[in-house]
């Protein structure tokens, strides 16, 4: 009797090739976080859902609520899929801070769950990369401008292509609306964030119904407007006639991260005052990143600083983290570019078997690779040699090891050319040991 297949709408599974893609990709990630310092850590997929919800961005319709099949029906949902990883390690922290060196440096690289609407980039399951630093009472800013290199540093080993990461600060958007006689901070963040969406008239609209008047309206659409490379958008500000010492604050602050920036990865910043994040528990800097050659799919690494966001009534752990959207990123490079792997294994050589009764002396050919850390796959079959350079070259192996009484031959299937080798002292170019990642050209 045949089995029923019944797909689930946003959720992505790569074919082997894609996978391996993926895990270089993920492999790189890890490897530039190490090198900045970060440890790794993992939470557990659940976290109660009184800890979940009240974090804005709508996040609390999107909450994945987790019960027993068995369970009574009328029994509440206490538990949920956290949606981002930056929820869970303030529990995380909070439950081991007398365990943890502070300032804390973690980075995590897990799957999250949300069940919003599956669209362009977006999925009900999708791995981020998140790095953040969480320290006891106060936190320095220069932390702020550091994350930025980190991403720059990642995204300058990946196939990306040009990038920008956008930056602001949460107190200039506060410091500009409360110059302006705004008491509704949060609610005009969250409209002004939606600018992507629907546009300055929808924001304008939505501003005006929850209070603002046309000149308030106005002004919030004018500092939204303001980007620039540079420290300039600081004299672009203070042009709109309004002042409040938060406002200041914010405007040194960001001047200070972007400089830095600058100088050790220049091109890459953006002040964009625009720039909101939605949800609640951001206090300070902001970050979004975009990818030039299609702003319209939307931020590929986001995130910001959180002041409260972790605290035990005692202490306060004050941090900031910015995250990267791997399934969001690679939904582009691979869906829609066509990046993948150089072949769809992680074998290098394939063993061949001249006959099952001489098996055993493949086989032990392939342990003494293995010894020495080559990939490597023992033919399926004793068939014809013909066929079994045929499965290796379906799937990308470059190399067939043909084990002989006279001696041992290794055949290239690229180049063709085939040499006598020695399993105990043999290795493949360093190139060939691993896949890599394949680069569709302009046309492909």
């Amino acid at each position: 009797m045949a089995t029923k297949v019944t797909p689930i709408s946003g959720f992505q599974e790569w074919l082997p090739a894609d996978r391996i893609a993926e895990l270089i990709v993920l492999d790189t990630i890890r490897e530039v976080f190490e090198l900045h310092g970060f440890a790794s850590i993992n939470t557990r997929a659940m976290e109660t859902v009184d800890r979940l919800s009240g974090q804005g961005e709508d996040a609390d319709k999107e909450i994945y609520g987790v019960h027993r099949l068995a369970a009574d029906d009328t029994s509440e949902t206490t538990l949920g899929l956290h949606f981002d990883m930056t929820v869970p390690f303030a529990r995380y922290v909070l439950e081991n801070a007398g365990k943890l060196t502070f300032p804390f440096r973690r980075y995590q690289i897990q799957p999250a769950w949300r069940g919003e609407r599956p669209q362009r980039g977006r999925y009900r399951e999708f791995i981020q990369a998140d790095i953040d630093i969480i320290d006891v009472g106060s936190l320095p800013d220069h932390y702020e401008a550091e994350l930025l290199l980190v991403v720059a540093d990642v995204f300058s080993r990946l196939p990306v292509g040009d990038y920008r990461i956008h930056v602001n600060d949460r107190k200039i958007c506060e410091g500009f609306y409360r110059g302006l006689g705004i008491e509704d901070v949060t609610g005009t963040l969250r409209i002004v964030d939606k600018l992507d969406k629907i546009g300055a008239d929808g924001v304008r609209k939505l501003l005006l119904e929850a209070g603002c008047t046309d000149d308030q309206a106005g002004q919030c659409l004018a500092l939204a407007e303001i980007s620039t490379a540079d420290t300039g958008f600081v004299k672009q500000v203070q042009a709109l006639g309004v002042e409040h010492e938060l406002l200041d604050e914010g405007l040194a602050k960001l001047a200070a991260i972007v400089e830095v920036a600058n100088e050790h990865a220049p091109g890459v910043i953006v002040a964009d005052l625009r720039i909101a994040r939605g949800l609640d528990y951001y206090t300070g800097t902001v970050y979004e990143t975009m990818l030039e050659r299609d702003p319209g799919y939307g931020s590929i690494c986001s995130g910001g600083r959180y002041d409260a966001l972790a605290s035990d009534g005692k202490r306060t752990f004050p941090g900031v983290g910015i995250s990267i959207g791997v399934s969001r990123l690679l939904g582009k490079l691979i869906t829609e570019e066509g990046l993948t792997a150089s072949r769809e294994t992680p074998a290098a050589v394939l063993v061949a078997v001249n006959a099952e009764e001489s098996r055993g002396d493949s086989m032990r050919v392939a342990t003494a690779l293995r010894a020495r850390d080559i990939p490597t796959l023992v033919a399926p079959k004793a068939a014809k040699f013909g066929k079994q350079i045929q499965f290796a070259d379906r799937r990308g192996i470059p190399f067939v090891w043909f084990p002989g009484a006279d001696g041992d031959q290794v055949k290239d299937l690229r180049s063709g050319d085939q040499v006598a080798a020695d399993a105990a002292s043999w290795v493949p170019p360093e190139a060939d040991l691993h896949p890599s990642l394949v680069v569709p050209t302009a046309g492909e």
